[in-house]
């Protein structure tokens, strides 16, 4: 039946503000990615808050459903057996001339002169066990729809497997169910009957997770008692409580109570549906900003491991720069005497032994400290990519079995592509990350690095060259020495002065070298550390803008969800409030 005729003006208002609501969890599902059979359920629903009162009676095959339903017509409308007859979903309403009509390839409408249809209308499902899995999802569509359920079940076969399963699937929607027990005109004795309905109440409450109204009949014995007119048999067919359990819940209360709390229950196992899907979703993106956060992570050690390892390299270079400051200054110790004046006097020789003794091969010594250093920050640089395409392939996997299924379908495509975009960037990374021109590449980025420093002027080719004509000009040009006095005058005062000169020139010249090498290997070593990893970061920066915006997104749906379960629960609250007028 409609609502319009028979509420009161407090329950038109309750009926409003479940509207609303209703509307509100719509909106709250479209933005959820539901499924289009999820978001078609929820509108059936809502639909049935204008539609006449809903019964929807299913168990398997067999059970005796039609026959249930002939008896509470009073007539044979569907047809019985003990095999599947029942093909079809039938919908049995109320009309003027009884007739069919086939809606569908497996529905069928029935409209019979019954005046129990005025207010209510009746499915007939196919059997929980049936053959076609068809059947069995378009039944399972109905159970949404249904203002109450009526589960038909044997005393032959009570509870069965399928139906066992079937009431599992159900009991989510938070319909309430009636069982009936039917043939308990082929039980003996009444201990059996006490026996059956003991087991059948029991396993209802377990499979329901309430103790649903149960009922014991003979449906065969009730259709022909009412064929017959037997009121005798009748009242043995237990038929009339049945009936009257419908009859008192089906009162203006009663079924203003089903009709707004069934679309509640909808809303609540949908909202409680999508709002744990969000929370597997978040789950999966704290797993994925965890990643992220380790990558991160690992490229911050990676640059300490850098900076802390140029430290070392760069201080045995400075050693190398220090063992040949001093052996400038035992030079000069040894040279600039009064006894060795007259070597003084040949300039290109004190230069060549300069260069032999103090220079030496220090320039050789620097130039493999300092491919030792892009070597190993090369190789560096590969594990780092590597590293981070073993993360994203993992992390690939690792989801491929936590799909959620037809939730979050939207999510997951999401996702999966962008981990697959972002890992193939790193592979194509990885794959071009050749070793050795990599090496070369950074070796022309440092020389270049030394030769724009000061030591410019020099016309530096590579460091052996630059470090070598730099320190070269420290021997300081000697020629004159001997016009400038007396041999006395060049021991006691001028070799003296030239010799502190000679030595404050080398350190000044040494100083100076090592500051610009230094400074200059900073910057070029520690521009290539800090472009590869600015290179990874970059590479996987879509993942992780997806990861936190998506995470940002998701948080917020679902506390929308989380609210509307409160707002759904008042009004179920409301609705189980209501007292008959």
């Amino acid at each position: 039946m409609t609502l319009d005729r028979i509420l009161s003006q407090a329950e038109g208002q309750l009926l409003l503000d479940e509207r609303r609501t209703l509307a509100e969890v719509d909106r709250a599902l479209a933005v959820s990615e539901a499924s289009a059979e999820d978001t078609a359920i929820l509108a059936e629903s809502i639909r049935q808050l204008d539609e006449l009162f809903l019964l929807v009676v299913v168990g398997e095959f067999n059970s005796g459903k039609s026959a249930f339903i002939n008896a509470l017509l009073g007539d044979r409308i569907l047809a019985e057996g003990v095999t599947p007859t029942t093909s079809k979903i039938h919908l049995i309403r109320y009309g003027d001339t009884a007739d069919r009509e086939a809606v569908g390839p497996v529905e069928e409408s029935i409209t019979v002169p019954v005046d129990l249809l005025r207010d209510l209308s009746i499915v007939d499902t196919p059997g929980t066990n049936a053959l076609d899995r068809r059947h069995e999802a378009i039944t399972e569509e109905f159970v949404p729809r249904s203002d109450l359920v009526v589960f038909v079940t044997s005393v032959d076969r009570p509870f069965s497997e399928s139906e066992r399963a079937f009431l599992e699937r159900i009991r989510g929607w938070g319909k309430k169910v009636v069982v009936v027990v039917n043939k308990i005109d082929i039980v003996r004795t009444s201990d059996d009957v006490a026996e059956i309905e003991a087991y059948v109440r029991d396993h209802g409450r377990r499979l329901l997770d309430t103790d649903p109204p149960m009922f014991l009949i003979s449906a065969s014995r009730a259709l022909e008692a009412r064929l017959s007119g037997d009121e005798e048999l009748l009242a043995a067919s237990r038929l009339p409580e049945v009936e009257g359990f419908l009859r008192d819940s089906l009162d203006e209360t009663g079924r203003v109570q089903l009709k707004l709390g069934n679309p509640l229950g909808v809303a609540a196992r949908l909202l409680e549906k999508y709002q744990r899907a969000a929370g597997e979703q978040l789950e999966v993106l704290t797993e994925d900003l965890q990643t992220l956060e380790d990558i991160e992570q690992q490229l911050a050690v990676y640059a300490e491991d850098v900076n802390r390892e140029f430290d070392l390299r760069l201080a045995e270079i400075d050693n190398l720069l220090h063992l040949m400051e001093k052996r400038g200054l035992d030079f000069f110790d040894d040279r600039i005497r009064l006894k060795r004046v007259p070597e003084l006097l040949r300039k290109e020789q004190l230069r060549a032994d300069f260069e032999r003794e103090v220079v030496g091969d220090t320039p050789r010594q620097i130039e493999e400290k300092v491919e030792s250093i892009i070597d190993w920050l090369v190789a560096s640089d590969l594990k780092q990519w590597q590293g981070v395409v073993q993360r994203v392939s993992r992390r690939q996997g690792e989801y491929e079995h936590r799909i959620v299924g037809d939730v979050g379908v939207g999510f997951d495509a999401d996702r999966a592509g962008m981990l697959a975009t972002v890992g193939g960037a790193a592979r194509v990374g990885l794959k071009r990350y050749d070793r050795s021109v990599e090496a070369r590449r950074v070796a022309e980025e440092v020389q270049r690095a030394v030769a724009n420093t000061a030591l410019v002027e020099v016309g530096a080719v590579g460091l052996g060259a630059t470090i070598a004509l730099a320190i070269g000009g420290s021997t300081a040009d000697l020629t004159g020495l001997l016009a400038a006095g007396t041999v006395a005058a060049l021991g006691l005062f001028i070799l003296p002065h030239r010799r502190r000169s000679a030595k404050r020139e080398l350190r000044s010249k040494v100083a100076a070298m090592r500051s610009q090498l230094m400074d200059s290997l900073e910057k070029g070593l520690g521009g290539e550390a800090e472009q590869g990893r600015r290179r990874i970061l970059d590479t996987i920066a879509p993942y992780a803008r997806f990861v936190r915006s998506e995470r940002g997104r998701l948080e917020q749906r679902r506390r929308r969800l989380v609210d509307l379960v409160g707002e759904v629960e008042q009004l179920r609250t409301r609705v189980e409030a209501l007292t008959a007028k």
